[in-house]
């Protein structure tokens, strides 16, 4: 007889007889239940819907189907609120057409169960494919790009060491800098074969200067000081933060910025991909109003925000910076 669970983290303990009319209590070796990896989602709102979702689909009932004219028509049972029963939840509208296009679909007259994502996938039912969040991705491992020089010798390109590291300080609009994407943040690990690590910013700017014009190969690490946070306007349309010279100051109670883990602190140094360092808070917020109601935000701790452009003129920021958007 078992007295726990079969998958639970505590031994299994089971009484039989011994064959001499006594009982012994033996303590099996401890059993864990698998698990599998958990889906990823771009924001706390869609992990919400999603689990609504998932808990509907697995409610419904999964008899083979009946004829039509002989079928019952009644309302499948269900754990979780419906989603029409989750109006304004966190402020958002579940029912736009966005989030009945990812729902889970069941064919008429068909009898298997629905499965849902791949381990590990990613899993948007309320941001749906959203352009910033793919602008704004910051992916993993190292890539090798080949950078050129214009007609003036230039590449656009200014460079910043910290810690050790060497990293884009700032990417001029309209350089071969800009048209291979590089962007603010992004770290140098090599230039034409070369280990940056150690390098003074003086150092890299020399080498960069006596590189070939034609071509010069750098690879590079996605801006490993920065992360993105995917945010929801509410009715009002406002994700709920307040910014100051770039600045993140506050937050909002209970607003998505708040849900989804924003933080004070730190700069702004993307929306939705497309840099706005440099930018007054008013440019800021125009850029965030004309945005979809799925907003990413890419960020950055203050101090090392401070380092990096320290030295440079909020003129050269705000005019030279490449502000474009960038391809999804």
């Amino acid at each position: 007889m078992e007295f726990v669970p079969r998958g639970s983290y505590f031994p299994k303990q089971e009484i039989e007889a011994d064959g001499r009319d006594r009982f012994v209590l033996r303590l099996q070796p401890r059993v864990f239940q698998e698990s599998a990896m958990s889906s990823l989602y771009p924001s706390l709102e869609d992990l919400k819907v999603d689990q609504a979702i998932q808990a509907q689909a697995r409610a419904s009932p999964k008899m083979p189907a009946l004829p039509v004219q002989a079928a019952a028509i009644s309302p499948p049972p269900v754990l979780y609120p419906n989603l029409a029963e989750l109006e304004n939840y966190m402020g958002l509208s579940l029912s736009s057409q966005e989030v009945q296009q990812s729902l889970l679909q069941i064919p008429e007259g068909d009898s298997t169960a629905v499965s849902g994502p791949a381990p590990g996938q990613m899993v948007a039912p309320v941001s749906g494919y959203s352009l910033g969040v793919r602008r704004a991705e910051i992916k993993p491992g190292v890539r090798e790009i080949h950078l050129c020089k214009d007609e003036r010798g230039k590449t656009g390109l200014r460079l910043r060491t910290v810690d050790q590291g060497l990293f884009v300080q700032l990417v001029q609009a309209n350089t071969p800098a800009s048209l291979v994407g590089l962007r603010f943040g992004d770290q140098i690990l090599q230039i034409d074969g070369r280990d940056c690590a150690g390098w003074s910013s003086r150092k890299a700017h020399q080498v960069v200067k006596k590189a070939s014009p034609e071509k010069i190969v750098m690879v590079v690490r996605d801006r490993p000081f920065q992360r993105t946070v995917t945010m929801h306007k509410d009715s009002m349309g406002h994700v709920g933060f307040v910014i100051k010279k770039g600045k993140i100051v506050s937050l909002v109670k209970g607003s998505s910025a708040a849900r989804n883990g924003l933080l004070t602190n730190h700069y702004v140094c993307e929306v939705d991909g497309q840099n706005v360092i440099g930018l007054k808070d008013k440019k800021i917020m125009e850029i965030l109003a004309t945005a979809g109601n799925v907003v990413t935000l890419t960020i950055i701790p203050s101090v090392i925000y401070e380092h990096m452009v320290k030295k440079l003129s909020p003129v050269l920021l705000h005019h030279t910076m490449d502000h474009s958007i960038p391809d999804a």
